[in-house]
């Protein structure tokens, strides 16, 4: 190695110093005659002189006029232009850039959804600023020879250059930015997808500007409107535009990244992923890690004891102002029932809610603000809440949330516990609700939005934890609840009957739910990096694995394992929905009583009938998961068995025999004509024609029966076939002809869709799932064309023939008859087209 002396590196740069301030005055005078010379460096930073470039003095540039706004940068407002004022401290910071739709138009997502984060920095190049996107989906040690091929093959893009107006006393560089806002840059407005399926052509500069950026400690906040022209526009269409607010906020990430947590698909967390070229393996690996807040004991030699301490930082969510004061004491409460979960983790006074400051308080006060998690009240008729939250790519660390709670959630609330619970609940049995029993409705449903905003997702698995019938025993669910974890969407109990006393009605924070925080948030001193983390964290898995209540089932949207199902309860599907139809058919006989007010029309009563119609097609939706279901629970080497395991034959047969009885049967309990003709003059025959359809087309599914099919391939008859299901099926559903009976008018609609179905499946091939959906939709691939399903489907078919010829003369109905005759005609045609 060649040894330099200091003394020599410091005359060479004094050295060089001396040359170029010298040679600056004589390459001055080569220029033209009239050109401008180029400042030195300390007359630009103070701003006394224009530069060549473009660079003028900051008092030229930021005028009296300006209106500035102090924060993470000085943003002014000139005019309707804006300035931001980089300070020199922040170039080459990174910071996190999360845009989302602030209002929309109906059929064009919603309010405060999220299209996109990306990682930026605002990087100084010559007289420029260049504002890039920094990916952190492939990563490296730093310290490994990997990093500087890692950061070649991911150059970073530019969304857009600035140029440098003035430079400020601080070397703060000034840039416009008013063409960010106002142009069409895709990174910040509408997403691709939807630009494509509205046909968006450009963007319209007139009706598009800013409404107002806004400066904040550690983020700014811009809104702008971006109009759009679209051929196809979802809503007013005769404007042939598409006019959104846009919100992007830009917020400062940590300079040193929180140590993160690698995710386990065994235990529940939102989860982010990256490819890290790092590790010693003959492979790149993909490595995720949970989204969680940062939580650190104050005293840590006490939580190594095994006291209860609080956080350097506590997880406080503050209630929008517009919230009625009424409500303001359930929201809180569902913040702090997970101090509970914390508690298990090792932390006391973990998470907090409080009123947020008046105006006189703190008059800087904003729930914009990034360093403030909000519950927003929205006064909308949508009938939602919603728990996001802002992590920092690198690490997983949640920054902050602003849970997003529209005025009429309280509506659904009122739909979900009318229908589940009235049949044993009085308390149930009205259009409007106490206060008492809404604001507990309100705080079940706040607990479960805060659950999302710690970083856990739906945990559709749990519910299936509880046997039905302890469900129906006041001890047992008084302790337990209705579900492991509020995070199910294990609503309310409807399996409860009449004669079961004293029952709860609803899950609180559960087991699991504990479970999940500790495993999340537990501090681990002796871990100095994430992989010295991992057995540990196995371990603890390890521990839960075989008790039920752990089990974590990952929401999908066409659930393969029938354990994991939105909205149901119970660990038999069958005898849960038995009892959930028997409640409804008490409901319907007193709907009109229990809907009723003086003076008003039977809109109530025609919302909550069809809210009954919709709770029987769910019980329908649960029972049906279990053909050619599999259940499917994630394991590492350590646990014996297997990871996918179909569901038993006699569950399935099971699930058939309800099918027939609850689902395509007649529902003839729902037909109260004094109810129907209250409430329109036609509507229950083809009302109940999809709903039977639905089930029907869903059960004959090309990817259910793949499934079928390949559990009959590895396991013989021992598993319940997919020629048994047919048969099944065409048994039920034509269970009219054998005896030649009378054939209704919502049996003869079903039977003619069961033809139809099984048309298309000797027709037509199933669309494709998009690949970036397939994981969360569902399904199992098939190629139907050579698959074993249309040879069963022509036999069905032939077998079908033959039954309804056999039946057509032992058939004394007129209609039945007809009917039958025009069956054998569609097979005729399915089967011979020519």
């Amino acid at each position: 190695m060649k040894i330099v002396s200091t003394k020599t590196v410091g005359a060479a740069l004094l050295l060089s110093a001396f040359m170029l301030t010298a040679v600056a005055p004589a390459l001055a005078q080569k220029k033209k005659k009239g050109s401008p010379a180029t400042p030195p460096p300390a007359a630009a930073a103070n701003g006394e002189k224009k530069d060549a470039g473009g660079i003028q003095p900051y008092d030229k540039v930021i005028t009296a006029k300006a209106v500035s706004d102090d924060g993470l940068f000085k943003v002014h407002n000139i005019d309707g232009k804006y300035f931001y004022e980089i300070p020199d401290s922040l170039v080459d910071r990174e910071m996190l850039m999360v845009t989302r739709i602030a209002k929309t138009a109906d059929n064009i997502g919603y309010g405060g959804e999220n299209l996109r984060n990306q990682v930026v920095r605002w990087q100084k190049k010559d007289k420029k600023v260049l504002l890039r996107v920094v990916s952190y989906s492939n990563i490296a040690d730093e310290n490994s020879p990997m990093s500087l091929s890692v950061r070649n093959s991911n150059f970073e893009p530019i969304i857009q250059t600035f140029d440098i107006k003035a430079i400020g006393k601080d070397s703060s560089l000034v840039i416009e930015v008013t063409a960010l806002f106002t142009k069409d840059v895709p990174a910040l407005g509408f997403d691709d997808n939807r630009r494509k399926q509205f046909k968006v052509s450009s963007l319209d500069d007139s009706r598009t500007f800013i409404e107002h950026v806004k400066s904040f400690p550690i983020n700014i906040e811009a809104r702008h409107v971006l109009t759009y022209k679209a051929g196809e526009a979802p809503s007013n269409s005769s404007v042939g535009s598409i006019s959104l607010e846009m919100n992007n906020s830009m917020i400062l990430l940590p300079k040193k990244a929180m140590m993160p947590r690698l995710a386990d698909d065994r235990v529940g967390f939102f989860a982010q992923s990256q490819v890290d070229f790092g590790q010693d393996a003959q492979k790149a690996v993909t490595t995720s890690y949970i989204r969680r807040w940062r939580l650190e004991p104050k005293d840590v030699e006490a939580y190594k004891r095994g006291e209860l301490v609080e956080p350097k930082k506590q997880i406080v969510y503050y209630i929008d102002p517009a919230t009625p004061e009424k409500w303001r004491p359930y929201l809180k409460q569902g913040v702090e029932d997970w101090n509970a979960a914390f508690e298990r983790a090792g932390f006391k006074n973990a998470i907090t809610a409080k009123d947020a400051p008046t105006k006189e308080e703190d008059p800087d006060w904003s729930p914009e603000d990034a360093r403030y998690s909000v519950i927003r009240y929205f006064a909308s008729d949508i009938q939602n809440a919603y728990g996001p939250h802002v992590a920092d790519p690198r690490s997983g660390e949640i920054l902050e949330s602003d849970i997003g709670w529209y005025h009429n959630v309280m509506n659904l609330l009122r739909n979900w516990f009318f229908i589940q619970t009235a049949a044993i609940n009085p308390d149930a049995r009205g259009v409007k609700f106490k206060d008492e029993v809404m604001g507990r409705l309100i705080r079940f449903v706040s607990s479960h939005e805060v659950g999302h905003t710690l970083g856990l997702p739906h945990n559709f698995g749990s519910s299936f934890a509880y046997p039905v019938d302890s469900l129906r025993s006041a001890t047992f669910t008084k302790k337990s609840g209705t579900a492991p974890s509020i995070m199910d969407y294990a609503r309310f109990n409807y399996i409860a009957q009449p004669e079961d006393k004293g029952v709860s009605l609803m899950p609180d924070v559960g087991e699991y739910d504990k479970y999940a925080v500790m495993w999340g948030y537990k501090y681990i001193p002796e871990a100095k990096t994430s992989q010295e983390e991992k057995a540990i964290l196995n371990k603890w898995i390890l521990e839960k694995a075989n008790n039920p209540v752990y089990f974590y089932g990952r929401q999908t949207g066409n659930p393969q394992d029938p354990r994991s199902q939105s909205e149901d309860l119970g660990n038999d599907a069958m005898k849960a929905s038995t009892y959930g139809v028997a409640n409804l058919k008490r409901i319907i006989p007193n709907l009109i009583e229990w809907t009723k007010e003086e003076g008003k029309n039977y809109d109530d009563l025609q919302e909550l009938y069809g809210q009954v119609l919709g709770q029987w097609n769910r019980y329908n939706g649960h029972v049906r998961a279990n053909i050619g279901g599999v259940y499917d629970t994630p394991k590492s080497y350590e646990q014996a068995g297997n990871v996918f395991v179909p569901v038993p034959k006699d569950i399935q047969k099971k699930a058939m025999t309800y099918l027939q009885k609850e689902t395509f049967a007649t529902p003839t309990w729902m037909l109260d004509q004094n109810i129907l003709k209250k409430i329109e003059n036609a509507g229950s025959l083809d009302r109940i024609r999809s709903a039977q359809v639905g089930s029907l087309n869903n059960l004959l599914d090309p990817s259910r029966i793949a499934r079928l099919l390949e559990a009959e391939a590895a396991l013989g008859n021992s598993t319940y076939t997919a020629l048994e299901m047919m048969s099944d099926l065409r048994n039920g559903i034509w269970s009219e002809l054998a005896a030649g009976r009378t054939i209704d008018a919502y049996r003869r609609n079903l039977q003619r869709a069961h033809i139809e179905r099984l048309e298309y499946l000797m027709k037509e091939e199933p669309a494709p799932v998009p690949a970036n959906f397939r994981a969360f939709i569902g399904g199992t691939p098939i190629d139907v064309s050579q698959s074993d399903i249309r040879p069963m489907v022509r036999a069905e078919l032939k077998t079908l023939r033959t039954q309804i010829n056999g039946a057509i003369a032992r058939t004394a109905d007129p209609m039945s008859k007809y009917h039958l005759e025009d069956a054998v005609q569609r097979i005729n045609q399915i089967l011979d087209p020519k």
